[in-house]
C-alpha cells in the first residue's frame, strides 16, 4: 500500500459515530485532527472530497432527542439542525488549516439520473479547481427510506467513482476487514490486503457496531466493488484515533483493496454505479460467454425478467446461479422485454407488432461486473 501522498485525488468518508459523541456532541478535538491531516495532504497537491455523516447525529444531540428511534420527520428535523451545525464545524476547522470549503447535499436522484449526475460532477469539479475542499453529505433533510442511498459509505464510492479519485478512505470504528466480525468471534483474521471482491470476501461480512451508523461491513464491501471496478483503490482503517490519515501514512492497520486491473471508464462508470438496478435480467450460459466476449445481449439469451423498469433504466444481468455478472441501460420496457425474452432477432417484429432494436442491452451500454473468477470493465 503507497503512501497516501502518491495519490491524486482522495475521497474521505466520515462515519457518524466517529464524529459525534452521544452525550456531548461533535467531537472538535476529532475533527480538529482531521481537519491538520486532510491539510498536510492538500500542501502536497493532493484534492481532497469529504463525505461526512453525522447530521442526524448531531442535530439529535443539539435537540436532546436522546437514543430512541426517531420517527421520519423527527430524523429529517434532526438532519436540519445538524447540517447547519456540521457544516459551519467543517469550516472552521478547515479554516485553521488555510483551506476554504462547501457543502454539497445530495439525494439519490443527483447521481442515479445521468443529468443531474453530471451537473453535480460539474459542480464538485468547479470547487475542486478553486481550491475549495467539497463536504459532501446524503440530504437527509427531504431523503426517505425509498430514495436514500441508505448508508454514506455507498454514497462516498459514488461520489470517488464519479470525481474520477484514485483512491477512497473509509474511516470507521474497525481497522479493517477480518475474516470474521471480531466483535463475536476472537479467532477472526485480519486481511491487509484484498486483490479483488469475491463471494467469499463477501461472506466476512458482519452487521452495524452503533446505533449511531447505517453501514456495517458489508456496505463498506458494496462499496469497495464500486470504487475498484471504477479504477479506485479503497481503504478501510479505524478513525477512532486522533489524525486517522497520518496514521495510515504511518503503517497503522488498515485493508487496502486493489483497483480493477481493466477499470471502467466514462460514461460506463456511472452504469456500473447504479445503487440499485431497476430490474433483474437473468440469462443463460451462452449469453454469459457473449458479454464476456465484448458483445451486445440479445434477447435469445434472457431467461427471465423482473422488475418493473422502463426503457433506458439500469438493470443487472444475472447468471443462472443468481450471480450479477453485468450491468446495462436496457433498450426495452419491462412488458416488452417479458414478451421477447428468448427469441431470435427475427421473431421480434412479428411478436411486438414494429421494427424493434436487434439486442436487449447494446455492448456500448454495458458493463461485465464479474464473470467467473474474473474482473473487466466494460
Amino acid at each position: 500500500m503507497q503512501p497516501l501522498r502518491k495519490y491524486r485525488r482522495i475521497t474521505v468518508k466520515i462515519g457518524s459515530a466517529l464524529l459525534v459523541d452521544r452525550a456531548s456532541g461533535l467531537k472538535r478535538d476529532w475533527l480538529a485532527s482531521l481537519a491538520d491531516d486532510i491539510a498536510v495532504l492538500a500542501q502536497g497537491g493532493a484534492e481532497i472530497l469529504v463525505v461526512s455523516s453525522g447530521a442526524i447525529a448531531l442535530g439529535r444531540t443539539i435537540l436532546g432527542l436522546g437514543k430512541r428511534a426517531l420517527k421520519l420527520e423527527e430524523s429529517q428535523a434532526a438532519a436540519a439542525v445538524g447540517q447547519i451545525a456540521l457544516a459551519g464545524a467543517w469550516s472552521d476547522a478547515l479554516g485553521k488549516g488555510a483551506l476554504k470549503s462547501g457543502q454539497i447535499l445530495l439525494t439519490l436522484g443527483d447521481t442515479e439520473e445521468r443529468r443531474r449526475y453530471l451537473n453535480a460532477r460539474a459542480t464538485i469539479s468547479t470547487l475542486l479547481k478553486m481550491k475549495a475542499v467539497p463536504v459532501i453529505n446524503e440530504n437527509d433533510t427531504v431523503a426517505t427510506s425509498e430514495i436514500r442511498y441508505g448508508d454514506n459509505d455507498r454514497l462516498a464510492a459514488r461520489v470517488a467513482t464519479m470525481m474520477g479519485a484514485d483512491l477512497l478512505v473509509l474511516l470507521s470504528d474497525i481497522d479493517g476487514l477480518y475474516t470474521a466480525p471480531p466483535a463475536s468471534d476472537p479467532g477472526a483474521k485480519f486481511i491487509p490486503v484484498v486483490d479483488r471482491i469475491t463471494p467469499d470476501i463477501e461472506a466476512m461480512a458482519g452487521a452495524a457496531a452503533s446505533e449511531l451508523s447505517r453501514g456495517g461491513m458489508r456496505t463498506k464491501l458494496d462499496a469497495g466493488k464500486i470504487a475498484n471496478a471504477a479504477g479506485t483503490a479503497m481503504i478501510i482503517t479505524s478513525g477512532t484515533r486522533l489524525s486517522p490519515l497520518m496514521a495510515i501514512e504511518r503503517g497503522e492497520r488498515a485493508t487496502f483493496f486493489k483497483p480493477s486491473a481493466n477499470p471502467v471508464k466514462g460514461y460506463k462508470t456511472w452504469i456500473a454505479g447504479q445503487l440499485e438496478p431497476a430490474g433483474r435480467l437473468t440469462v443463460d450460459a451462452g449469453a454469459i460467454g457473449a458479454l464476456i466476449s465484448g458483445k451486445s445481449l440479445l434477447p435469445a439469451g434472457v431467461k427471465l425478467v423482473s422488475g418493473n423498469f422502463s426503457r433506458g433504466d439500469t438493470v443487472a444481468i444475472l447468471s443462472p446461479e443468481g450471480r450479477e455478472i453485468a450491468r446495462g441501460l436496457v433498450a426495452y420496457d419491462a412488458a416488452d422485454a417479458v414478451r421477447i425474452a428468448g427469441l431470435k432477432t427475427a421473431e421480434i417484429e412479428t411478436v411486438l407488432g414494429y421494427e424493434a432494436r436487434s439486442a436487449m442491452i447494446h455492448r456500448d451500454d454495458l458493463v461485465v461486473s464479474h464473470a467467473g473468477s474474473d474482473t473487466s470493465g466494460g
